[in-house]
């Protein structure tokens, strides 16, 4: 069972969060940001084009 591995046991208030850089909104950590999640900055493709294209 791949939850117990992970430590996960159907409670998202355990995840680990951050705020999103362009937003502000919290970003709860998902399974596919396990390898980069210290390089997650944006919560979706919308803030991170919003964000690149405030500072180009």
């Amino acid at each position: 069972m791949k939850s117990a591995a992970t430590g996960f046991r159907g409670n998202k208030a355990a995840l680990p969060s951050k705020p999103c850089r362009a937003c502000g909104r919290p970003m709860s950590w998902r399974r596919c940001w396990a390898r980069n999640w210290t390089e997650v900055k944006f919560c979706s493709d919308a803030c991170r084009q919003r964000k690149v294209a405030r500072h180009g």
